[in-house]
């Protein structure tokens, strides 16, 4: 594939509002149904647009895969919304017809000549590598790049991202469990014929190269996180300063014994206060900057550990 690049924020990029209007109006049905799955919908293209990239897969796949991770999950529109939200785990039962939803995506793609040319997203991306996915149970061979590459988006933000039914688990934490999906598995609990299949796979849930294109987008991620954290310190050090001097002036002022020292230093404490800050409340102001730097260096310092952990972690 040629090493082209496809800018998924640039003015013409298949964000929600630039999309075909057929396409729009999914979506927009998605998020008056549930706002997660529309943020997710969002989370898994934008993932899979920036995989793809690593991956150096020509412009107009990217493009083609995006869209198809965009439709991936359209057939929840027709699971009933106490099993889509539940907030406690699923039964069998209850799991049984969330599995639907990829069928049922693929059936509406196909019933509209616009959406057709996406049918794989809602099909494929619950497949896995070693015939354990749905709703077909294919094996490696008969699974579409696409659904591989969105299987791996959409397990990514499904774990990492906050639901209503699980709280959050940390980032090197979910890249584990997708590594662990790369490697086979033959102690499962299933039927006799499915063991068999799985027995005889050399592979995972998950394609360990789409994995490893994974990682360096998180890495990328979380690089931008520690630049905006490192920009937005800059700032409150700056704030800081000039309070320090205000505060010294101020201090000054206290200690004049006469008052025109007094006016003198209270002149020159204001001069370094901005809108909003006053000579009774720049202390409470400088108090929160200093709080705020102490934050945001520990989350810069995390953020480093963070990398260091992912770059560790063997696909």
């Amino acid at each position: 594939m040629k090493n082209e690049v496809y800018d998924f924020y640039d003015r013409t990029a298949l964000k929600s509002y630039n999309l075909d209007k057929t396409m729009q109006d999914q979506l927009n049905a998605l998020s008056q149904l549930d706002v997660f799955t529309r943020k997710h919908c969002e989370n898994v293209a934008a993932i899979t647009c920036r995989i793809c990239e690593y991956l150096h897969c020509s412009k107009g796949f990217t493009e083609y895969c995006t869209i198809c991770a965009y439709m991936h999950d359209l057939g929840k529109l027709f699971i009933p919304s106490n099993i889509l939200q539940k907030p406690t785990k699923l039964t069998d039962e209850e799991y049984e017809v969330i599995k639907t939803h990829t069928t049922i995506g693929y059936e509406m793609c196909m019933k509209d000549e616009k959406l057709r040319p996406y049918a794989a997203g809602p099909l494929y991306h619950h497949e896995a590598l070693n015939g354990t996915g749905y709703p077909k149970g294919l094996t490696k061979k008969d699974i579409p790049y696409e659904g591989q590459i969105i299987r791996v988006a959409d397990e990514y933000d499904a774990i990492v991202s906050k639901r209503q039914y699980k709280s959050h688990i940390g980032i090197s934490d979910t890249l584990k469990i997708i590594i662990e999906n790369t490697k086979p598995n033959t102690k499962i609990n299933a039927s006799d014929a499915l063991q068999e299949i799985v027995k005889n796979t050399r592979d995972g849930k998950n394609n360990p190269i789409i994995v490893k294109a994974l990682i360096k987008v998180v890495i990328d991620d979380i690089s931008y996180e520690i630049y905006c954290a490192q920009d937005y310190l800059s700032s409150l050090e700056e704030n800081i300063k000039r309070l320090s001097k205000a505060e010294k002036y101020y201090n000054k002022m206290k200690q004049a014994t006469t008052n025109d020292k007094k006016e003198y230093f209270l002149e020159y404490t204001k001069m370094y206060l901005t809108q909003n800050e006053t000579i009774d409340n720049f202390m409470k102001i400088k108090k929160q900057y200093t709080d705020a730097l102490k934050l945001r260096n520990d989350k810069i310092n995390s953020l480093y550990k963070e990398i260091d952990i992912i770059k560790k972690l063997k696909v």
